[in-house]
């Protein structure tokens, strides 16, 4: 069993990964099983998730001195003028972090700007540090987000740590998010899954 250390500290992305990881004969961690880390906050200045990814899986490595992978995101909605796409500050606003409910009261204030709904897509990365020598790093489209809707409209519960889920919508079946996590069916976008498994079987189990 290959062990990696996952860079966060978000017990839901966590959870994720290992649902995208599973049957694969790696075991993950997130920072928060790692025992008492004494890493100061990263500070994300990248301007695109793979620039975010690789910033956090070095600082993490030179922290630790262990095999560790990071990935980053970023939010790209149809209609939105450049100047305000979130791209990869999807939390932070005007210099201000949002937590989940401000995140939740800003886009759908922005849906609303747009009509109501609006198309969105993330576009995501990874950066896997297994030592200094050996840095893999990828940003493709097979690990980008399907398409879906941003609703002004909120789903009543929430999950935490996914707050966005309560206002994107499946475009095929019009489900929130919130319901297909709450089916435990949330792997839905299988093309995304497999681009990650694609890519920890061509860097790690090769």
């Amino acid at each position: 069993m290959i062990r990696l250390l996952y860079g966060t500290s978000n017990p839901a992305k966590l959870q994720h990964m290992k649902e995208i990881l599973d049957g694969l004969n790696i075991e993950i961690q997130g920072l928060n099983d790692s025992g008492n880390l004494d890493i100061a906050p990263i500070d994300e200045t990248g301007n695109s998730p793979l620039e975010n990814a690789k910033l956090k899986a070095i600082s993490y490595y030179n922290a630790l001195k262990k095999p560790v992978f990071s990935c980053d995101s970023g939010l790209y909605i149809e209609g939105l003028e450049k100047e305000k796409q979130p791209g990869v500050h999807v939390r932070r606003i005007n210099g201000k972090k949002l937590n989940d409910n401000e995140m939740i009261d800003y886009y759908t204030n922005l849906a609303k700007e747009l009509g109501g709904i609006a198309k969105a897509k993330y576009k995501n990365a990874i950066c896997l540090v297994i030592d200094e020598e050996n840095i893999f790093e990828y940003n493709g489209e097979d690990i980008a987000s399907e398409e879906f809707i941003i609703t002004s409209k909120p789903h009543s519960k929430r999950i935490n740590g996914f707050p966005l889920d309560s206002i994107s919508i499946k475009i095929e079946t019009g489900q929130y998010y919130m319901d297909i996590h709450k089916d435990n069916n949330f792997l839905d976008d299988y093309k995304m899954v497999k681009g990650f498994r694609k890519f920890f079987l061509e860097n790690v189990l090769k």
